[in-house]
């Protein structure tokens, strides 16, 4: 059976679209003071981050529900990707109009004037 328990942990997954996901991931990378690492970017041209508190984000504090992190994940696709997701004829999307990982480092740094440093995790 599925049942969740009292003060048991979950997750929840949201997907944001428009203005109201830039504006939070606005929030969310100003926690990060704009800086991602290189090893954020995924070869598809996807990024992703996460925060440790969202009080953070300017949320205000629930001692009923205490303090959790936040994973941001962030997908780019250029107009016309649906061939590839549609029910019936589906297509490939060419190589050309794939987003890459150098596609994704430059939109961030000139969406958000972001760093996108060389380090890895532990350092």
């Amino acid at each position: 059976t599925f049942a969740i328990r009292r003060n048991e942990k979950i997750s929840c997954s949201v997907t944001i679209r428009g203005e109201k996901a830039m504006q939070l991931l606005d929030a969310g990378l100003k926690v990060k003071e704009y800086e991602l690492i290189r090893r954020n970017f995924s070869d598809s041209g996807n990024f992703g981050f996460g925060i440790n508190e969202h009080i953070d984000l300017g949320i205000k504090y629930d001692p009923s529900t205490g303090i959790y992190g936040m994973d941001f994940y962030v997908v780019l696709e250029r107009p016309g990707y649906r061939v590839a997701r549609r029910r019936a004829p589906r297509a490939r999307v060419g190589v050309q109009h794939r987003i890459g990982k150098e596609d994704a480092i430059k939109w961030f740094q000139t969406k958000f004037e972001g760093v996108v440093l060389n380090k890895a995790y532990g350092t």
